[in-house]
């Protein structure tokens, strides 16, 4: 398994989680247009989002992450 999941991995480094076309549908049906780092910065909170589900899961000694650890 990859280690570079916590907050000193370079950005870069990391895969998309999102799928950018739907991102960028989605702001377009809303009236808005997207920046072309707009796709980056979303996967980004994703991570985080993960991250800390991720800590919480194991905090309770637990594996398997759930919807209620976001």
């Amino acid at each position: 398994s990859r280690e570079m999941f916590n907050e000193e991995a370079a950005p870069a480094a990391r895969d998309n989680l999102v799928v950018g076309c739907k991102v960028k549908a989605y702001v377009k049906a809303q009236g808005a247009m997207s920046s072309g780092v707009l796709i980056g910065a979303v996967s980004d909170k994703v991570y985080a989002l993960l991250d800390d589900a991720i800590g919480r899961a194991k905090a309770n000694k637990r594996s398997t992450v759930k919807d209620t650890d976001l």
